[in-house]
């Protein structure tokens, strides 16, 4: 529970919520150009090529988030100060602040050019933009807010750091929800209340309590299902990977900043690159061809289970591919290999453990029991891991003779 009471200032019509209650001081941070910026980036860029509903922003995400971080503070079992209140919501408020351009798909060009992934951008823009002023008139410390999105945070309590950035996280409890509710794919039908409502404190940690194990089950397998319906869809994955390639042909004929620079970051988002990109003669063929969805077409796939990431493997595909390109004697342009390299459930964060192992806690006669997830719940010991999808795309036109190649290439692949 929150020690001390929020004053509202007004609310916000939420699909998922109902209302979303913000404060004058959400207000404020909110009307920043760098928070307005988020409603002109896509959550799931081209998703809409598979999912036509999907089309929601990181805008009314992160609006998700900070509503859940709150509820989630408000239902724990233990006392929290308001000004720890208050960092915990602005730092879910302010969490996707970073990101450029069509999400995680523009990371790549981040860390090329900025040397920084979009956490680290959100960082900088927390503690050098307009944002730093408002926090302190507010009494916050901006640097605080900027360490605790990148995850460096260890002034607060452990356990509040979790609420932020963990294997169960307000982040990751709406976009869970939020993306199957708007694509329609179906796995997001979880009932989160029960998991925020129940939440628990066992000894520095968040952990899930007994009577929500069930839910949180679901939770975990809607992840997995996610991953493989909306996130690494055959069909979203070649359209990205051909936006890609087109922000990679215009930023070799137009240059890009080695600085972050962030009166020029305010104009990076969909809409102002996606019509840079059309127009551009360097990149504007295959926009057109994304325009039209006329999409690469896949040619092999090939999916398995590991205990360790596949990461070192990359490097390797890229000789393999140009052995591709070799044998069949077609432009590296007309052939693309994407290999998924994440976790199944990809956790990370403030947990020192093996991130499937959130505590499990049974409350008997005011005493607090934990439990493993795997000793309670079998079937998770099945889904850790990494499940790998190696997939290759080709010009229609190359169909057969790639696959053929790919079926004796990759037959004891990895």
């Amino acid at each position: 529970m929150i020690k001390g009471k929020f004053k509202y200032w007004g609310f916000i019509k939420d699909p998922i919520y109902g209302y979303i209650n913000i404060t004058e001081e959400d207000k404020k941070l909110i009307d920043t150009p760098y928070l307005q910026r988020l409603r002109r980036i896509r959550q799931l860029p081209l998703a809409d090529y598979v999912y036509p509903s999907a089309v929601h922003t990181r805008f009314e995400h992160s609006l998700g988030v900070a509503h859940l971080a709150m509820n989630i503070m408000i239902n724990l079992p233990v006392e929290i100060e308001e000004d720890e209140a208050k960092i915990v919501r602005f730092a879910s408020l302010l969490h996707d602040i970073g990101h450029g351009p069509f999400s995680h798909l523009f990371e790549t060009i981040l860390i090329k050019y900025f040397g920084l992934n979009h956490e680290q951008v959100g960082r900088e823009i927390v503690i050098r933009s307009e944002i730093a002023d408002i926090l302190k008139d507010i009494g916050i410390n901006p640097v605080e807010i900027g360490n605790l999105i990148v995850g460096e945070s260890f002034s607060l309590k452990k356990y509040l750091q979790q609420i932020v950035k963990s294997g169960i996280d307000a982040d990751k409890l709406d976009f869970i929800k939020r993306d199957n509710f708007h694509s329609g794919a179906g796995y997001g039908n979880i009932d989160i209340d029960r998991l925020v409502n129940t939440m628990e404190v066992y000894e520095e940690d968040l952990a899930i309590n007994m009577t929500a194990l069930h839910t949180f089950e679901l939770f975990l397998l809607a992840r997995v299902k996610s991953f493989e319906a909306i996130y690494f869809h055959k069909t979203l994955r070649i359209a990205q990977l051909m936006l890609l390639k087109a922000i990679e042909k215009y930023i070799e004929k137009n240059g890009f900043p080695s600085k972050l620079e962030l009166d020029e970051y305010l104009k990076f988002d969909d809409f102002r690159l996606w019509i840079k990109l059309a127009e551009d003669n360097s990149s504007k063929d295959i926009m057109e061809r994304i325009e039209r969805r006329d999409l690469i077409k896949e040619v092999f796939e090939k999916r398995f289970l590991s205990k360790e990431s596949l990461g070192n493997i990359v490097k390797e595909l890229d000789k393999i591919k140009e052995s591709i390109i070799a044998k069949a004697n077609i432009n590296e342009d007309e052939l693309f290999i994407d290999l998924s390299i994440l976790p199944s459930v990809p956790y990370h964060g403030a947990y020192e453990y093996d991130p499937f192992e959130i505590p499990i806690v049974k409350v008997e006669e005011d005493k607090k029991i934990k439990y493993s997830l795997t000793e309670l719940s079998p079937w998770v010991e099945s889904i850790k891991g990494y499940l790998n999808i190696l997939r290759v795309y080709t010009e229609r036109k190359h169909r057969t003779k790639i696959e053929d190649i790919c079926k004796k290439i990759f037959e004891d692949f990895p």
